[in-house]
Formats: C-alpha cells, structure tokens, sequence
C-alpha cells in the first residue's frame, strides 16, 4: 500500500456554480499587493483561524466577505497554491457548492465584485491560476491529485 496524507490546507475557497453552469467570480483588489493574486478574477475564499476546519473557514470567509451562507458546500479539490516561479506556498481546499443569486446585489466587504461567468470567457480573463485549474478540473470531470479533506477538518482515511 503506498498512500500519503494531504498536506493540511493554508487556504480555502468555494467553487460555486449556479443551475446556467456558471462559475461566481471575485475580483481581487489590484492596489493591495499584499494579498493573495492581487488583480486577478478568483474565488471567494480566505484561510482557517487558530482552531478553525477549512470548511468552518469558507463558511465564515463566504459570510464575511459577501454575506453568503451556502448549506451544499462539498469537499472538491485540494491544490497548490504556486508563486510565480513555481514554488508552492501552501494548498488550497476548494468546495463545491450551488448558488442562484443576482452576484452583483451581494455587498461585497472585500475585493472589487462579484460576477457570474461562462466557462468559455473564463481564457479571455487575468485569472488567478489555482482558480482557473480547479475550473478546469471541474468542467472536465476530473479530479486532483490529493483528496480533498473532510468538512471537519479531519485527514482522510488511507486508501489501498
């Protein structure tokens, strides 16, 4: 059996889809090169507090910065988060969820807004890069390489 534990999450995003197969985006502030891939159409999202499970963290990160409460959030992907140069700062819990709303009624507490695209507009836009693979892994079905960690925080169990 060759099986590896995921490394813990730093960060948490939700990949929120409504019933058109639209994709809610957020964009990120361009004038605050202190935050994570500042100026580029991302996902809502932010990291876990002292004590807090990654799905405790997106479901307050989605409640603080655009009052959204999703009860459907699923685990989906874990990923890389990579600077430029390639080398990783940290993973990335993403969930799934669905949502319906007008995104530009939400208010919005951080970033620029919120907006709902198709997929085929998504090659046209400054994407964040982890946003658009998990996109990308969501259209086509597939799945990433490590497992996504449960909504409790707690590491999967090995598999064979």
């Amino acid at each position: 059996m060759n099986s590896t534990t995921p490394p813990a999450p730093t960060g948490t995003a939700a990949l929120l889809v409504n019933d058109a197969g639209q994709y809610l985006l957020h964009l990120r502030d361009a004038n605050k090169p202190e935050i994570c891939d500042a100026g580029t159409w991302s996902l809502i999202g932010g990291g876990p507090e002292p004590g807090e499970s990654p799905y405790e963290a997106i479901t307050r990160e989605l409640w603080e910065e655009a009052r959204l409460s999703i009860p459907d959030l699923v685990p989906f992907a874990l990923l890389e988060d990579r600077q430029p140069d390639g080398v990783t700062k940290g993973h990335i819990q993403v969930y799934l969820g669905h949502w319906n709303g007008d995104a530009a009624s939400l208010p919005l507490t951080e970033g620029i807004m919120l907006h709902w695209f198709d997929a085929h507009v998504m090659p046209r836009l400054t994407m964040c890069p982890w946003a658009e693979e998990v996109i990308l892994q969501h259209r086509t079905g597939a799945t990433s390489s490590a497992r996504a960690v449960p909504r409790d925080g707690t590491q999967p169990a090995e598999q064979p």
